[in-house]
């Protein structure tokens, strides 16, 4: 399906064996949050038109299932690393866009996709993770948050563990906040050892048709996670 400017996407059940729903339209705030509101997220090499997705199955995590290995609790112990909250997304998501990964000749993040989630940081919807190491910045992650889901992205990693740091500390954050699920998109080994794992579309779907996006914490999580 070929989307023009029209603010709309086809159902989910309407896409590939792979999982592409449309292609085209836009990157606007508006149509981002439409997109993950219902379990679509762009993601297309630069130079293609835009690539919409919902695979299935899809890869979550539910926070009750988070797995904190032994070789993670000393790091806590120890408090080797801090952890703020929205204190530099842009710094996160060109970290996330310039690092090497095995399984991608290239980056995902385009120019395109970099001005659009900086824009989503602005209006309340895209927030960062950064892990430090003293003053250096270690490793980090950002995601977009809608109601009571936070919907992953990207992570890096510049000192071993630093990201999976990162991610346990966000995700004891939004326990405690009582977020229902944390969507990793796509499988991967990493994110398997902190407990995620795949569920049906249908089911994710459900989910986040009942998650009501009114309850979006809209600003800074450093001041959401401060109480």
């Amino acid at each position: 399906m070929i989307l023009n400017k029209q603010l709309w996407f086809p159902d989910v059940e309407e896409s590939t064996e792979e999982g592409i729903v449309a292609m085209g339209g836009d990157l606007t705030v508006e149509r981002l949050i439409l997109a993950y509101s219902k379990g679509i997220f762009p993601w297309y090499a630069d130079g293609n038109p835009i690539m919409w997705w919902s695979p299935d199955p899809r890869f979550v995590l539910f926070p009750a299932n988070l797995k904190i290995s032994k070789s993670m609790r000393p790091l806590f112990n120890q408090h080797k690393f801090s952890v703020t909250y929205d204190k530099n997304f842009e710094d996160v998501i060109l970290n996330c866009q310039k690092i090497n990964r095995e399984d991608q000749p290239g980056t995902w993040i385009t120019s395109e996709m970099l001005s659009a989630y900086i824009q989503l940081h602005k209006r309340g919807y895209a927030h960062s993770v950064e892990v430090w190491l003293g003053d250096d910045l270690a490793g980090g992650l950002y995601g977009v948050s809608l109601g009571k889901v936070f919907f992953g992205e990207s992570m890096f990693t510049k000192v071993s563990n630093a990201s999976k740091f990162g991610f346990i500390t966000l995700v004891k954050q939004l326990i405690n906040k009582g977020f229902l699920l944390i969507d990793c998109q796509q499988e991967t080994s990493h994110l398997e050892s902190l407990g995620a794992s795949g569920i049906k579309r249908k089911d994710f779907i459900d989910i986040l048709n009942n998650n009501d996006i009114g309850e979006t914490y809209l600003g800074s999580w450093e001041n959401y996670f401060k109480d």
